[in-house]
């Protein structure tokens, strides 16, 4: 048994988080901050080598670099994961903060993209957003309706198939990775919480960025600060179970049972100390391909997170159920891909083509892609220590399962030379063709679960953060319950530890505001002047 004095009279409470991601990181630091923590008496046990989630970055200039997604940051909406970064000392420059080194860098490098959609090989007019009238009628009614009167309907359930080849949807869908398919209450909350993006959604000029890739943006910093704060660190932890008690507080965790590889260990829980779980993984069971090789589809192993919330949620119904969101793969899955260069050539094409230097713009997305394809060009270097003559973008695909137009292949079978070569399709490159594929190194990456938290839910298959009757235990994460907020952001995971910390702690602290734009009158006349435009 480790921590052995656990149980030891007149001790400090400690607290025992369960993954190593944002949300477990930013639960550490508001111990630390509002909780009055000491750093020595926080625990993170992580199952993976690699602490930070999905919010990942790696790779080098000679085995090419791989980042599995990008993540894209409003200063309304986010209010807590800015709370966070305020206090979390900046990497680069010790006397500012990682928020201060965010902003300053988005007045530098501002965004307005200018190639938002092409097709044919040339750029569209985005501001065209082609919505009919009874599309517009159907946006205004699902904002307007209640969540419960949703139910578990889908998207494509309240809306005209022709809405689905508007260019809002366009825009709507491969900026925040919606499928037709995906539950219409995610897309209710989303049109809530981000309103105030509509009138400049064909330029994504209400998005922030990070100066680099965010796991050296954010991860390193913050993981950094921790560590000098003492908090401990745990990788190749496999937490598997956790035994309750019960009593006047109604389920209380008494012991955590992990594997550390294959010897099982277990952590004795005291009366005051604090659990915390992630459970589910929007990342879990990730592959990756390379130049010559498909990245495989993993539909077996979950990964250590699903499988600790299924043990869980078999011993109590109130801990939610992970079935909804794992069961169909085919519906919950796309692959990215992050490509490495050592020849300037292909930058030079997409800024001449899109009227953006790197940096400046936003996704530019293949509308008459069958894979619905899109790439985005982020500010270089994109990594802590990215050598000078290599450069790196990213981009994704949300129809796996259909055949390219220039690779007769469908997206999931392809290698990542294929991959680039249908982009330089669709591109209308030839004559540098060869010079382009000869420079670069593509890895694809396939996520069985990358939109599991869009699926159709009910009322109770998420948990709540502290479920009722739950006395030392917080879920954290992407796949718990928050009222009016939405999933697939950094801002969803970072809220959670704030309710998780205050909550369990019974601070008489208020939680970062949630944005609410839909009621300023200002920001809802901006909106619906935009649709109906």
């Amino acid at each position: 048994m480790t921590n052995a004095d656990n149980a030891a009279p007149g001790r400090q409470a400690k607290a025992y988080l369960v993954g190593g991601g944002i949300a477990a990181l930013a639960s550490a630091a508001y111990l630390i901050r509002d909780g009055g923590f000491a750093g020595q008496d926080i625990e993170i046990l992580e199952d993976t080598p690699r602490l930070g989630g999905s919010l990942d970055g790696a790779g080098d200039a000679h085995e090419g670099y791989v980042i599995r997604g990008g993540r894209m940051f409003t200063y309304e909406a986010y209010t807590c994961t800015f709370d966070l970064l305020s206090f979390i000392p900046s990497l680069g420059d010790p006397g500012a903060t990682v928020k201060d080194e965010i902003y300053r860098f988005n007045i530098e490098h501002a965004s307005r993209a200018r190639a938002r959609l092409v097709a044919g090989g040339r750029k569209l007019d985005a501001s065209d957003l082609k919505l009919s009238n009874r599309d517009r009628l159907d946006l205004i009614e699902i904002m307007a309706v209640t969540e419960s009167s949703l139910g578990t309907k889908r998207i494509e359930e309240v809306f005209q198939p022709s809405f689905f080849s508007s260019n809002f949807w366009f825009m709507w869908c491969t900026t925040f990775a919606f499928q037709p398919w995906h539950g219409a209450v995610e897309l209710k909350r989303y049109l809530h919480r981000f309103i105030q993006e509509l009138p400049r959604i064909d330029t994504l000029a209400g998005v922030r960025r990070t100066p680099f890739n965010q796991y050296d943006s954010i991860v390193r910093p913050l993981v950094q600060w921790l560590e000098a704060q003492g908090v401990r660190f745990r990788t190749g932890a496999r937490v598997v179970d956790l035994d309750f008690r019960y009593g006047p507080r109604g389920k209380v965790v008494e012991t955590v049972h992990y594997l550390e590889g294959e010897t099982p260990r277990k952590i004795a829980i005291g009366d005051e100390d604090l659990v915390f779980v992630t459970n589910g993984s929007m990342t879990a069971a990730s592959s990756l391909g390379s130049m010559d090789a498909a990245a495989r589809l993993e539909r077996r192993d979950r990964g250590a997170s699903w499988a600790l919330w299924e043990t869980l949620a078999e011993k109590h119904a109130d801990f939610g159920h992970p079935e909804v969101f794992t069961r169909n793969i085919d519906e919950s899955k796309w692959l990215s891909f992050t490509v490495t260069l050592n020849d300037p050539a292909f930058f030079r094409l997409m800024e001449a083509f899109t009227g953006n230097a790197a940096g400046t713009g936003g996704l530019v997305t293949f509308i008459d892609s069958s894979w619905l394809m899109s790439i985005v060009l982020a500010h270089q270097p994109h990594f802590l220590g990215q050598p000078r003559d290599t450069q790196v973008f990213w981009g994704y695909g949300l129809f796996v399962d259909q055949e390219g137009d220039f690779v007769k292949k469908k997206m999931s079978h392809c290698t990542g030379e294929e991959l680039l070569i249908e982009l330089l399709g669709h591109l209308r490159i030839e004559t540098q063709k060869d010079a382009i594929l000869s420079a670069a190194n593509r890895i694809p990456c396939m996520m069985p679960f990358i939109t599991s938290q869009f699926m159709p839910r009910a009322k109770g298959d998420r948990p709540d953060v502290r479920p009722v009757g739950t006395g030392n235990l917080a879920f954290i994460g992407q796949y718990c319950e928050i009222p009016d907020d939405v999933v697939f952001t950094v801002e969803y995971s970072v809220r959670s530890a704030q309710i998780a910390v205050y909550s369990l702690l019974g601070l008489e602290k208020a939680v970062s505001p949630l944005y609410k734009g839909q009621f300023d009158p200002a920001v809802a006349f901006a909106a619906a002047k935009t649709l109906v435009s």
